[in-house]
Order: structure tokens, then C-alpha cells, then sequence
């Protein structure tokens, strides 16, 4: 039992590797963390290659993530096989709590920011050609 609980002791040694295991397990890619953090995709694989990160950069990712920041501190690949291995076998998997990202889901969100851009377009043409009439 001593020999289990000191293999799923989180091991602190890379950060960026835990950050990177986390978001392909959550299935998100690189260039999606990237612009949901404002930079770029390789900043994003910069990251990932570091061994350690500031506390305010990791509090971001984690959000983006879905999970917080000591999740990501606390990750370990043995912890997560095991509990994947104790959900499938005990049927627990239908009392947990998922959380998926949902491409469908933000595909409608642009599409919505798309058409208040688009009316607010518009609403100023519109007003621009109220003008125009009244100076003539």
C-alpha cells in the first residue's frame, strides 16, 4: 500500500508537461489555449516546455482548462490511469462530473458575436446616410 501511495504523489518537475498532458486529455490544441490567452502558438509551446511558470500565467491556463491551478501543480499520470481505472471498474463514471469542450458550442458563440457585429455595422451605415441626407 506505501509502494501505491508514493507512486501517485504528484511529481513537481515540469510543469509545462503537466499542462501539456492536461489539455490533450481535455482534447484542446495548442493554437486554441493560444488564442484563448491572447498569444501565440508557440508562446503556448514555450510554455509547455518550461519546468516552471508564474503563478498568474498558470491561474489562466487552468481556467482555459477547465481545471485550477492545482490541478495542473498536483497532476500525475499514474493518479489519473488509476482513478480512470477505478471509475471503469466500479461504474462510477455515471456519478462524476464532465466537463467537455465543445467546438459546436463555440461555433454558435462566434456566429452570435458575428451578428452584433454585423447589426451594429448596419445601425451605423444607416445613421452615416441620415447624415448625408440632412446635409443636402
Amino acid at each position: 500500500m506505501v509502494l501505491w501511495e508514493a507512486s501517485t504523489k504528484p511529481s513537481n518537475t515540469h510543469i509545462g508537461r503537466k499542462i501539456s498532458r492536461i489539455r490533450e486529455i481535455r482534447g484542446i490544441k495548442q493554437e486554441h489555449l493560444a488564442s484563448e490567452l491572447g498569444v501565440s502558438q508557440q508562446s503556448v509551446s514555450r510554455m509547455e516546455q518550461s519546468e516552471v511558470l508564474d503563478d498568474d500565467i498558470l491561474d489562466k491556463i487552468a481556467k482555459v482548462l477547465g481545471v485550477n491551478s492545482e490541478a495542473i501543480k498536483n497532476y500525475s499520470d499514474e493518479a489519473t490511469i488509476s482513478f480512470i481505472a477505478n471509475t471503469y471498474n466500479d461504474h462510477a463514471a455515471s456519478y462524476g462530473h464532465y466537463y467537455n469542450f465543445s467546438p459546436i458550442e463555440k461555433i454558435v458563440t462566434l456566429y452570435d458575436k458575428k451578428i452584433a457585429l454585423l447589426e451594429r455595422l448596419l445601425l451605423a451605415e444607416k445613421e452615416k446616410n441620415e447624415l448625408i441626407k440632412g446635409k443636402q
